[in-house]
């Protein structure tokens, strides 16, 4: 007795398993390209996944049985340092700490500190009449004008000149008419110019009965334009005629203006 043909699987049966495997090798390049930024660690993973996925399908075709598509996914994560940039990154190069920094040359700061230096000697000769009136700030000044031969304004220190011996009489041969003479010194650091002096004439009661001011060129007269200035520890006589006011004259006063 003959056995009976074991029946035919369809055809379809047989070309199911290389669809599915056609249809995972087309998807496999899909993945590929969705997900560029994978490494070859994971390139290499799917394509392991793919290889033990085909032979379970194969066997299930054999069998008749549909196969089941298994896919492995490995989720690419990006490194938390490669997708947001550092700060040192992000920030602008002049900001780095490490970047290169422009120093000012020596040649630029010395420039700076000579025109300052000029702008101040510029400063102190055009206000040098008011610092030579200083007693703190007049050495210097003298001594910048010794070097850029500039003229500086004579010392004014009234008080200190002295009176060293003054005398007041009656002129004989004219009525009403007084000779006044007197010797100074200047016991100043510096030299002064001639004194201004004011003489004032009292009577028995200490009344001031008369006054009057005389600048140098009163008392000095035509010599006034070559005196001079009186060095420190100078001295000099002063001589001059004054009209009395009263008869009842008894007493002068001088003080340095």
């Amino acid at each position: 007795m003959s056995e009976p043909n074991p029946p035919r699987r369809p055809l379809a049966t047989f070309l199911r398993p290389h669809a599915g495997s056609q249809a995972d090798a087309d998807a496999a390049p899909l993945a590929e390209t969705s997900a560029p930024s994978a490494d070859a660690s994971q390139v290499t993973a799917d394509d392991t996944a793919q290889a033990l996925v085909d032979p379970v399908a194969e066997a299930a075709a054999m069998a008749g049985e549909v196969p089941v598509q298994a896919s492995a996914t490995i989720s690419a994560q990006v490194p938390a340092a490669a997708a947001e940039p550092t700060l040192s990154q992000a920030e602008p190069v002049f900001l780095r700490g490490g970047g290169h920094r422009l120093r000012t040359p020596r040649w630029q700061w010395a420039m700076v500190a000579a025109l300052s230096l000029l702008l101040l000697l510029q400063i102190a000769l055009a206000d040098r009449a008011r610092l030579a009136a200083d007693a703190s700030t007049r050495p210097w000044v003298a001594g910048l004008c010794r070097v850029l031969r500039c003229d500086l304004p004579a010392w004014r220190e009234p008080a200190a000149f002295t009176m060293i011996s003054r005398d007041v009489r009656p002129m004989p041969q004219q009525a009403g008419a007084l000779q006044v003479q007197a010797s100074i010194r200047n016991d100043a650091r510096w030299a002064q110019d001639w004194p201004v002096l004011r003489l004032s004439l009292s009577d028995a009661d200490g009344r001031v009965i008369g006054s009057g001011v005389f600048e140098a060129s009163d008392y000095l007269g035509a010599g006034a334009r070559t005196a001079g200035l009186l060095e420190p520890g100078q001295s000099a006589q002063i001589a001059f005629q004054v009209k009395e006011p009263s008869a009842s004259t008894v007493a002068f006063n001088f003080e340095f203006l």
